[in-house]
């Protein structure tokens, strides 16, 4: 009993509290209370297309509408090969075909919320990456009218999980607010990175752990991410993010 006790005090302090912080903070904050009332216009965050000559690769996560806000988050792909007139973005949505190309402006506001950037690369490397980039989202298995579930995947960041997965060179992982993230495709509780560097264990997205270079240490409950990220110091809170370099 003493232990299942002190079970509930940790899961209590180091999940539920940040994520009932960050509710009530985003229930006074003022945000649009719907996508009709949402900007998502550019956030003037990249350059046009035509004033760079270098391919570019760009993850974006922007917290996401309602209340889901508050303890999740939306990821996309944008990329550019060399010389190109235009940016392509990739997202997964909830409605239609999922998968969807350039439904937004690369660098748009997401229900008004600014984008961060997860990773960019430039130059020759990214003109290396894109097509692995998108040979990985020609391979996303969930990408047919209906294949999208909000909770606990797979969703946008199932995605684009999955191509950081198949991309290992890109480096880095979702942050700790993008819930799906650690649902695997296809139903697989066990998953290791193309280049053995990360491992992932889960059970359909509701409980399960992360490690290696990339994800440092993780422990994910109900989608909700917390843990130690020793290469970029760092800890990883639910629903709040990254805190540290």
């Amino acid at each position: 009993m003493k232990l299942l006790r002190n079970v509930l005090v940790l899961f209590l302090v180091i999940y539920l509290m940040p994520a009932l912080a960050s509710a009530g903070y985003w229930y006074i904050k003022d945000r649009p209370h719907s996508w009709r009332e949402a900007s998502w216009k550019s956030a003037g965050i990249l350059p046009a297309a035509k004033d760079t000559t270098q391919a570019t690769i760009h993850i974006f996560s922007a917290a996401t509408g309602g209340m889901k806000g508050a303890v999740a988050s939306h990821a996309w792909i944008v990329t550019k090969e060399a010389n190109a007139a235009s940016y392509n973005r990739y997202d997964k949505v909830g409605w239609g075909t999922p998968v969807r190309k350039n439904g937004y402006a690369p660098d748009a506001y997401w229900y008004s919320n600014t984008p961060r950037v997860v990773v960019s690369v430039s130059g020759g490397e990214a003109a290396r990456l894109i097509p692995k980039i998108e040979k990985a989202i020609a391979d996303y298995p969930y990408a047919t009218p209906g294949a999208y579930r909000i909770w606990p995947g797979p969703n946008s960041n199932t995605f684009v999980a999955h191509v950081l997965r198949s991309v290992p060179e890109l480096g880095v992982v979702l942050p700790p607010d993008a819930v799906g993230r650690d649902y695997l495709p296809e139903g697989k509780l066990f998953a290791l990175d193309s280049d053995g560097k990360d491992v992932h264990a889960t059970l359909y997205g509701l409980l399960g752990v992360s490690a290696g270079l990339r994800s440092g240490l993780e422990l994910h409950i109900m989608g909700l991410v917390a843990g130690v990220d020793l290469m970029r110091p760092a800890i990883k809170i639910p629903a709040i993010g990254r805190i540290g370099i």
